[in-house]
């Protein structure tokens, strides 16, 4: 399924005493996903000097964490399916709960989720889906299904595919009708041609976060986007649209995470119990515009996005939407198939 500039990293927000005597924190995490005043008011209060790596793909994450990145970061921010291969790789270390009391604040369903059961090496930090980011021509209904970037008859216009294995492949399964979580040979070859297909037409793959950007500066007319980033830009432009396919989709939950050799990992705990309390927590969706899974923090979410279905989606399209799993050394089919997407 985020850092607001990769500048943030060089910005060396708030603190006032000198940087030898500071506490540090670093923190790698998806482009555009982290509330600068969080930052500010954490530093302040911890007396520390907080530093923000970004990513825009979760596979550039796991292979830089892969290359020695265990020790130069504090804290990481993975999705769901890839927490189990994390763990299973040595990359995480295991949480504290006692210098954690604010855990208690996680949404039952986040509290014991199935990828990391008792929340063993993870924290929920957002949650989200993925669909379509859409201009819709004037006058004109746009329909609610993956055909708008995998069906040629009914594509809007230029159009931007999302530069992730298993959010495109996955986009291309459900368009088919299979699971996001299929490791039949069959499909996976059925979506890795829709891609190619759908690669020749469009204007090419890139991050949610530059793909929205590309809808909002309207070079192109729709992109698969993660729906923290249709919200924003939609609160930008209230022409665009922000479509779950009626075909289904992904439910994405990202998670605060501490590397196995953290240099910094009593303030890491910190960061993550800092974010848990309710105001905090709030004030981070609130600004991210990607769903809490802080129980505590829903009452202090703005009215308007309690309220937006691109945030907080309906009974009936949730029923619809699926978590990735992980498939441990099945995975190597999507990416045999992803190289394939593109080398072609």
């Amino acid at each position: 399924m985020r850092a607001l500039l990769t500048g943030l990293a060089l910005l060396g927000l708030g603190g006032s005493l000198p940087a030898q005597a500071q506490a540090k924190l670093n923190v790698f995490i998806w482009s555009e996903y982290l509330d600068p005043q969080v930052v500010r008011e954490f530093e302040q209060q911890f007396a520390c000097k907080v530093t923000v790596d970004v990513y825009e793909d979760a596979e550039s994450m796991l292979a830089k964490l892969q290359g020695g990145g265990t020790a130069l970061y504090d804290l990481v921010v993975p999705p769901d399916h890839l927490v189990p291969t994390m763990v299973k790789l040595g990359l995480l270390a295991p949480l504290r709960p006692a210098t954690l009391p604010n855990l208690k604040n996680l949404d039952a369903k986040f509290a014991n989720p199935p990828y990391d059961r008792g929340n063993k090496f993870s924290v929920a930090y957002q949650w989200g889906t993925v669909g379509l980011l859409v201009r819709p021509v004037a006058g004109k209904s746009v329909p609610e299904t993956w055909g708008l970037v995998f069906d040629a008859k009914l594509q809007p216009g230029k159009f931007v595919l999302i530069d992730s294995v298993r959010d495109c492949l996955g986009a291309a399964l459900k368009f088919k009708g299979h699971s996001l979580n299929t490791i039949e040979i069959p499909h996976l070859k059925e979506a890795r041609d829709l891609v190619i297909e759908a690669k020749r037409r469009a204007a090419g793959f890139d991050g949610s976060v530059g793909a929205k950007s590309k809808v909002v500066a309207k070079s192109v007319a729709a992109a698969i986007v993660y729906s923290g980033e249709a919200a924003r830009a939609m609160t930008d432009d209230a022409s665009l649209r922000y479509i779950i396919p009626r075909e289904g989709s992904q439910i994405l939950v990202d998670n605060l995470c501490i590397p196995a050799k953290a240099p910094h990992r009593d303030l890491a705990e910190k960061f993550i119990n800092y974010v848990l309390e309710a105001k905090v927590g709030a004030r981070l969706s609130n600004f991210l515009q990607f769903a809490t899974p802080n129980a505590a923090a829903r009452p202090f979410i703005k009215p308007e996005d309690a309220k937006n279905p691109a945030i907080y989606p309906p009974a009936d399209v949730m029923v619809k939407l699926e978590f990735l799993e992980d498939l441990g050394a099945k995975t190597k089919l999507f990416d045999e198939a992803w190289m394939q997407v593109k080398a072609r």
